[in-house]
């Protein structure tokens, strides 16, 4: 006589959903920060501090600031989460890098752009020109960010799209500074304004130019106000 063993098939444990949640916000908050040169060089992001500002503990916050540790733009010391310190050469890389992926993808989304993400692109371009009027920096910060999240979105390739981002946050934390000199700000601006030319034109070969000419010139910023000395 045989029995029938009984297999027991034991289900996956389910990650705790609020943790997740609290992560994820946490994350988002100290990017958009970090992007919005919010956190310069000075500073040091405390998790203690954080869990407070959030009302939470503080395991969800370190898993939130070692995951910018991961992506680059976070540094851990002894003393809390500290901006990466960039050298010349670094930063010349990176633009290296973007020269070499940002003018394809922008031009890429030409064809794919809604009339909505065309509003988008419109309605960033104007804040950047109101930050420009009022010299302000933080919002001139924030119009760049959406601007670029919003082409940057219809980017197919998700690593594409991730390094883009990546690369293009560690620049603009290390030369927020220098956006304190108007000449900067009228750069951005007019470069905004020829890439949002060609994206309503839907002209690829405009948009990959405008893109080029974009980079050069803040590259070329960068190190006029003084990059060599803060990097």
């Amino acid at each position: 006589m045989t029995t029938a063993e009984t297999t027991v098939i034991k289900q996956p444990r389910r990650t705790a959903l609020r943790p997740t949640t609290l992560m994820e916000s946490v994350y988002q908050e100290i990017l958009g920060r970090l992007q919005r040169g919010q956190i310069s060089h000075q500073d040091r992001v405390l998790d203690y501090e954080i869990a407070r500002e959030f009302e939470c503990t503080r395991m969800p916050v370190r898993q939130a600031l070692l995951r910018l540790v991961n992506e680059g733009y976070l540094v851990g010391t002894t003393r809390g989460f500290v901006t990466p310190a960039l050298t010349a050469q670094d930063v010349r890389e990176i633009f290296d890098v973007r020269r070499l992926l940002e003018p394809s993808a922008a031009a890429a989304t030409v064809a794919v752009l809604s009339d909505e993400q065309l509003a988008g692109l419109s309605a960033a371009y104007r804040k950047c020109r109101r930050a420009l009027e009022k010299h302000d920096i933080v919002l001139m910060a924030e119009a760049n960010v959406e601007f670029r999240g919003i082409w940057l979105e219809t980017v197919q390739n998700s690593r594409l799209k991730g390094t883009i981002l990546r690369f293009a946050d560690h620049t603009r934390q290390v030369r927020h500074e220098t956006m304190s000199k108007r000449g900067t700000m009228e750069i951005i601006a007019d470069g905004m304004q020829m890439l949002l030319k060609g994206f309503v034109e839907r002209d690829p070969v405009a948009v990959r130019t405008a893109t080029q000419a974009f980079l050069d010139d803040a590259e070329q910023q960068y190190f006029l106000e003084g990059g060599d000395a803060q990097a």
